[in-house]
């Protein structure tokens, strides 16, 4: 399965936004995709500038899925939020464009939620009405959101949860899975991905892309001192129950994180992934896998 699953380093690494600034916590990454009707490439990013610094969501245009151009850009300020992190870009049945923006609490508060931007033109994601679809309660905070639409139409999503119940403990991490008929209000069914005792995911696992076939991949650390060095593992599909997933593998198949996966209608896909560079600043890498 690891020489099937578009890896980076399957194709030739471009990358597609620098990091922000040299040194801990100026990141660019945690992307998601979607293909335009003209075959352009849509994404939106997160960018942090500093380990104290702001978080923003950018969406951004390409003709070849390489040189990308900015058409909007939120800031937390506008959610009035701490931060932000990986948001998730979907085409609706009549082409109009929807991203759900994850949004960090002020301190003291460590929690997170998931708001819902619509518009018929992804530079218009900026000025567009936001609605809470994702709340999270004072138990859990939710973030780093995969949302698609099924084969009859309707929607899932796979949550990223921090608990929120031991003090200095919210790193941890776990993945639940929601349905709904509209992509708006939305039916939770528990967790269907978490860590394993005793392995390099044994703190958190984060789901990062969900194939039309059922391979996946996630995000895992094994301890609170990896928070922000997340490697990437697979997972697929069990097939036991809607939206579950269980790890392929005994250990990590890349040192990179929230990798996107986006098929392409002629074969073959384009990735996204968050790599660290030696500073420690993050800047977002794309590569294109042929079939």
């Amino acid at each position: 399965m690891n020489d099937a699953f578009p890896l980076p380093g399957a194709g030739t690494p471009v990358v597609a936004v620098p990091a922000p600034g040299p040194g801990v916590g100026w990141w660019s990454g945690a992307s998601s995709a979607a293909l335009d009707d003209d075959g352009s490439f849509v994404i939106a990013y997160r960018v942090r500038t500093g380990a104290a610094g702001r978080g923003s969501t950018f969406v951004a245009r390409s003709p070849d899925g390489e040189r990308y151009t900015t058409v909007a850009h939120l800031d937390q300020s506008d959610f009035n939020a701490a931060s932000m992190e990986r948001p998730s870009l979907v085409r609706t049945d009549d082409g109009r464009w929807r991203l759900y923006v994850c949004s960090a609490s002020k301190p003291p508060s460590k929690h997170w939620w998931i708001d819902l931007l619509e518009a018929d033109d992804p530079a218009d994601l900026a000025t567009a009405q936001a609605r809470t679809v994702f709340p999270g309660d004072e138990t859990v905070g939710v973030k780093d959101p995969i949302v698609r639409r099924t084969p009859d139409g309707a929607w899932e999503a796979w949550i990223c949860c921090h608990p929120l119940d031991e003090a200095d403990e919210e790193d941890r991490m776990t993945t639940a899975y929601a349905t709904s008929a509209d992509g708006v209000e939305w039916q939770w069914h528990g967790t269907v991905l978490a860590p394993r005792a005793g392995t390099w995911d044994q703190r958190g696992a984060r789901l990062t892309v969900v194939l039309p076939d059922g391979r996946a991949a996630y995000d895992g650390r094994a301890s609170k001192e990896e928070n922000w060095f997340e490697r990437t593992g697979l997972a697929r599909l069990t097939g036991r129950r809607p939206g579950e997933l269980e790890q392929v593998g005994e250990d990590a198949v890349r040192d990179v994180r929230y990798l996107d996966v986006l098929p392409l209608p002629a074969g073959g896909y384009r990735i996204w992934y968050e790599a660290r560079l030696p500073d420690e600043s993050h800047e977002l890498r794309t590569e294109l896998v042929s079939p």
